[in-house]
């Protein structure tokens, strides 16, 4: 099994809780940071999980909201196994597997 490592993205829910209920809200509070994004690019880091986030921009966002790196991104590490092949219906029978001779033991070369 192989572990997989992911994040959880907070920003939306740090926003609400500082009441801010709009993307926009960002845009002059990050500009007066030295962050400058477009209102699409706030949209973004606000409404999908990114998947890069320069440190000045993060920083920034810690800085606004007054909180922690870890406020904002929750990660988690995951057990990935493999999901058990389902058998239907209207599937062909499993194949046989194919046996393995191995040579005889023993001495007699006849």
């Amino acid at each position: 099994m192989n572990a997989r490592v992911g994040y959880h993205w907070h920003l939306r829910r740090v926003m609400t809780e500082h009441g801010m209920f709009q993307t926009s809200d960002l845009l002059p509070l990050l500009a007066q940071r030295g962050v400058t994004l477009s209102r699409e690019q706030i949209y973004r880091l606000v409404a999908h999980t990114p998947q890069r986030l320069s440190l000045a921009t993060l920083a920034a966002l810690c800085d606004i909201l007054d909180c922690a790196p870890g406020d904002l991104v929750e990660p988690y590490r995951a057990q990935r196994t493999r999901p058990a092949r389902r058998v239907g219906p209207d599937d062909p029978p499993p194949r046989p597997t194919r046996a393995r001779v191995a040579p005889p033991s023993g001495g007699n070369s006849g």
